[in-house]
């Protein structure tokens, strides 16, 4: 092989690790395309139930990494864990399959008790499987190979093509023929993904110099450089991170009635933070860097809550209120939910070249312009479609109202979600950053549990009493669509005036 062969092309570990992630991914969001219709349609439950239940269930699978993570670093190491976690998601879809089926009869609780079942399995077996899969690509090349960055770029587009190919599937079979082959295809997805990843681990996942990666718990094998990437935390933190968990659940639960799963998600996320940025070790420049994580960590909520409707309410748009007859064929509620997936593969290569042609020029924007970017372009998106849902035609709105928000928020999500993982990575002090990183994470189960509870606002025409959030009332899909306007357009607009001063927080790093 010649020198430049070993250069520009990459390990074949890579490849198995893309395909064990195409299929996970295609599970993942197959049974998300098809869950709140299954929930509404099949269950008869109420849309206010479902989402509050879809906001536990995407909140929990950002949750439950933080354990995943820890298990894979103390104990099994990482190719364990994504088997087992690969297995129990497996398991947790066939569950699904057998809810399906048995919803058909009348008596509607066993089919519910599976389905908890399925969503169970579902959580823990992400939190396993989502880590660890991530930290193997990395592994696979050494310290400042320049082929990295494009090994994170081709596994990203496998994350993508399966959320892509996963709702067209899973979502034509749940609504055209029955949930339950739905919920099949989504666990034989996950069966695939587990056979390719068993089969050729061995031979293909290893590392430059031809050792097995991720047998072991990975502290064991840690390089010199990674070595302190642990805070030494004592007694006395853990006892305030566990009790501020826990006296803020309790509060949340008991004083302001928010649900079991809510309470600890928002616990968590509030308490979190502050077992870091009370550290006596940090320096001045280091707690300055860490603020900066913690108050983007404030417009992350806010922008995975809007967001996230994409799986919920309006998924209920897309089934009740859009016209989706396309040459005489009428497209399933769940296709739109392949769009976001569809414009991340097409707009991701223009906009990392805008963000390099602007960095050329020496005018490319610090980070949290890029966010609050955003965050506006998330506002735009609501705003189109506001204005589609004011005066619906008896034959529906147009599919172009939905496809123009997937289109502005893709764009958003762009500008926010890279450039804040990459934030949490060159902020952090290394000692702090597999904790921070989990952290960051609890932002976005946060905002996935609100997504769930703004969903279960969404208007029902029927209804005699109105929803009023903060003073806002919301009569219709119109002042529903514009409330999300007002949330993200707001954030927006108060990240891009704290953007100077938190770059200058940030003392240098770009």
């Amino acid at each position: 092989m010649s020198e430049t062969q070993v250069k520009t092309s990459h390990p074949k570990g890579l490849y198995v690790l893309f395909g064990t992630e195409f299929w996970e991914r295609f599970s993942y969001y197959g049974m998300r395309a098809i869950f709140m219709l299954y929930m509404t349609k099949m269950l008869l439950l109420d849309k206010s139930a479902a989402s509050n239940i879809y906001g536990s269930y995407t909140g929990l699978v950002y949750l439950t990494p933080l354990i995943g993570g820890y298990v894979a670093d103390r104990y099994w190491g990482n190719r364990k864990s994504i088997f087992v976690g690969g297995i129990l998601m497996a398991i947790g879809q066939f569950l699904m399959f057998f809810s399906a089926t048995l919803a058909h009869n009348t008596d509607k609780g066993l089919a519910i008790t599976l389905m908890w079942s399925g969503l169970g399995l579902l959580i823990f077996g992400n939190g396993f499987f989502k880590p660890n899969i991530s930290t193997m690509v990395g592994q696979l090349y050494v310290d400042g190979d320049d082929r990295k960055d494009a090994a994170y770029t081709i596994f990203y587009m496998g994350i993508n093509a399966g959320a892509f190919f996963a709702p067209l599937v899973c979502g034509y079979l749940g609504e055209n023929i029955d949930f339950r082959w739905g919920f099949l295809a989504a666990g034989i997805g996950m069966l695939i993904s587990m056979v390719l990843f068993y089969y050729t681990k061995d031979k293909y996942v290893i590392a430059p110099d031809g050792r097995q990666l991720g047998v072991g718990p990975n502290k064991s094998s840690d390089s010199v450089s990674e070595a302190g990437n642990e805070g030494n935390f004592n007694s006395t933190q853990i006892g305030i991170l566990v009790g501020g968990i826990v006296v803020t659940f309790c509060a949340l639960f008991y004083g302001f009635d928010v649900d079991f799963w809510g309470s600890l998600i928002y616990g968590m996320t509030l308490v979190g933070p502050f077992v870091i940025i009370t550290d006596k070790s940090l320096t001045k420049i280091e707690k300055d860097r860490l603020w900066v994580i913690i108050l983007i960590m404030v417009f992350v909520i806010f922008f995975w809550m809007c967001f996230e409707q994409a799986g919920a309410s309006l998924t209920f748009f897309a089934e009740e209120q859009t016209n989706r007859s396309v040459f005489g064929w009428t497209m399933p509620a769940s296709y739109f939910q392949s769009f976001n997936a569809a414009f991340i593969i097409l707009l991701a290569p223009i906009i990392s070249a805008v963000w390099l042609k602007l960095a050329k020029k020496g005018i490319n924007p610090a980070a949290p312009y890029k966010q609050s970017f955003g965050l506006a372009f998330l506002a735009l998106g609501f705003l189109f479609i506001a204005f589609g849902s004011k005066e619906i035609p008896v034959s529906g709105a147009s599919i172009m109202f939905l496809t123009g928000l997937y289109f502005l928020h893709t764009i958003g999500e762009l500008c926010l979600s890279p450039i804040g993982l990459s934030m949490v990575n060159k902020l952090t002090p290394a000692r702090f950053t597999s904790l921070m990183m989990g952290i960051y994470f609890l932002a976005i189960a946060t905002g996935n549990k609100l997504a769930g509870t703004m969903s279960s606002l969404y208007p029902d025409a029927k209804a005699t009493t109105h929803p009023n959030v903060l003073g806002f009332e919301i009569t219709d899909l119109y002042s529903y669509f514009i409330l999300f306007v007002i949330f993200s357009g707001v954030a927006s607009i108060i990240l891009f005036l704290l953007s100077r001063r938190l770059s200058k927080m940030m003392h240098g790093v770009k």
